[in-house]
């Protein structure tokens, strides 16, 4: 049986519990994702829309922490035929999956205890999520919706902390149920307030987004609530600037539990449809890329109501 958050092995030196000895070292979270739970979510189609969860190639311009930006060219190779070239393709520019070769836990080591990089990335990596893809219930808590209807509006763009506690109120609020297997997708309204920013206030954005908080708290929350994957349309699903003091979520979910973590989710037009329909849960479909040794991929996701 799977151990509470409280009751996982801490990491000497480091102090924080890890999951190493329980989950598949390759799936990490989405190991949760079985047939069973499968079926179910595809059972929660009934109007047969699906809205894509990807933002535009090249919306986020330029990308941010440095990254670079893809080139994209064509190339005529025939009288009549034509391909797509794309140079300097960073999958972390946009929507994105965070894979478990992306973050290691200091000197102690990726998800499952393996130090080097070398190493671990000669590992099937970001392709193992790729050959069953991420399929399952999603749920989404649209945290900017709820905290408008409560009269306390966030700023996207301000840093704000979002705890376990606003999670399970905005839960409550929406009527909906966290259930094992679960993909929660979390909408902050930050893509919203980017796609309102002037092209020169874009290039000059600070590296500051509302997110979750990075504490134990949140931590124990997605396991406990045995979510297989987070996702989240801010660029870290953390807030940042991050708090030395708190933490840092990445390390926390990523090389010590093995958690799927999804970024830069395009959520508002499902937020706008699920408010419509006053339903929350959706069949969650999305395929990395089969990159052997991948550490991140485009998220290629899409809601089905």
């Amino acid at each position: 049986m799977r151990p509470a958050y409280d009751l996982l092995p801490v990491l000497d030196g480091l102090g924080l519990p890890h999951a190493w000895d329980v989950l598949d070292h390759e799936l990490g979270s989405l190991s949760l994702l079985t047939p069973e739970l499968r079926r179910e979510a595809a059972a929660l189609v009934s109007a047969g829309e699906s809205v894509s969860l990807d933002l535009p190639l090249g919306l986020i311009d330029p990308p941010l922490y440095g990254r670079s930006a893809h080139r994209h060219r064509h190339v005529q190779v025939g009288r009549n035929t034509y391909e797509d070239v794309i140079d300097d393709f960073n999958p972390q520019s946009g929507s994105q999956w965070d894979g478990l070769l992306h973050v290691r836990a200091r000197e102690f080591g990726f998800f499952g205890g393996e130090t080097s990089f070398e190493q671990a990335s000669r590992g099937p990596g970001i392709s193992r999520w790729a050959r069953a893809g991420i399929v399952g219930r999603g749920v989404l808590l649209d945290i900017a919706r709820w905290a408008e209807a409560q009269g306390s509006p966030i700023d996207p763009l301000s840093g704000h902390v979002i705890g376990d506690e606003d999670l399970r109120a905005c839960a409550d609020h929406q009527g909906v149920e966290l259930r094992t297997g679960d993909i929660l997708c979390v909408r902050t309204g930050w893509v919203s307030a980017y796609r309102g920013l002037a092209a020169g206030s874009r290039a000059s954005l600070a590296p500051r987004c509302t997110g979750l908080r990075a504490d134990a708290a949140m931590a124990r929350f997605l396991w406990d609530g045995q979510v297989a994957a987070v996702a989240a349309d801010n660029p870290a699903l953390e807030s940042t600037p991050g708090d030395p003091a708190v933490g840092s979520l990445h390390r926390r979910l990523i090389p010590l539990l093995g958690m799927a973590v999804a970024e830069l989710l395009d959520l508002d037009a499902l937020a706008a449809r699920c408010a419509e329909l006053a339903r929350w849960e959706f069949l969650f479909v999305a395929v990395p890329l089969p990159l052997a040794g991948g550490a991140s991929s485009p998220s290629n996701a899409l809601a089905v109501l």
